[in-house]
């Protein structure tokens, strides 16, 4: 049963992390948090301090059906896009056929290091664009977007509609309806 592995630095966007794994837990996901630092404890953009489930330091133990879930925000985007044994990491999961899903300035600035992005569609908060084009991904402008093993959103507002499609990926269509439909975002 494919797992999500969401990874917070200092500085992470709280919505886009915690919203996403809340998403995915709903709909029978295990989920776990894992601090890219030393310490489980990491401190959000906003303030709030977030006790992770593992270190990257302990280690992890991904499958290759699991997803790597990189969040947004600032300066928690760059942290993870700088951390080389996490984006190896990521590039050899990806390479053997693991999906990778990241939101708002982490597509950008965290998967614009990996190869094979031409043809894809991608999505990301304004601005941040430029290297997957640069590596000839199409942006779109939608609050998520699923393309063959890679899932992007756009911004913190859209976090749930982000994690609705890594759901999808996971466990499919009618598993991310019900999920919705729980949550009221869809109501018929």
């Amino acid at each position: 049963m494919a797992r999500a592995f969401i990874f917070l630095a200092e500085g992470f966007e709280d919505v886009e992390a915690i919203g996403t794994a809340d998403v995915l837990r709903r709909g029978g996901v295990d989920v776990e948090l894992v601090s890219i630092g030393e310490d489980p404890f990491v401190v959000s953009s906003h303030g709030v301090t977030v006790g992770a489930d593992a270190t990257l330091e302990m280690g992890v133990d991904i499958a290759p059906e699991d997803v790597m879930v990189f969040p947004g925000g600032m300066p928690g985007t760059k942290h993870l896009a700088a951390c080389r044994p996490l984006m190896d990491f990521m590039k050899e999961h990806y390479a053997e056929g693991g999906p990778v899903a990241a939101i708002c300035a982490a597509p950008g600035l965290v998967l614009s290091q990996l190869d094979g992005l031409a043809g894809l569609e991608m999505t990301c908060f304004d601005g941040f664009e430029e290297a997957l084009v640069a590596k000839g991904a199409r942006f779109v402008r939608r609050p998520a977007v699923a393309s063959g093993r890679l899932v992007t959103g756009r911004s913190a507002g859209h976090a749930l509609a982000f994690g609705l499609e890594i759901l999808k990926l996971l466990k499919g269509e009618e598993k991310a309806a019900e999920v919705s439909y729980a949550l009221h975002l869809t109501c018929e």
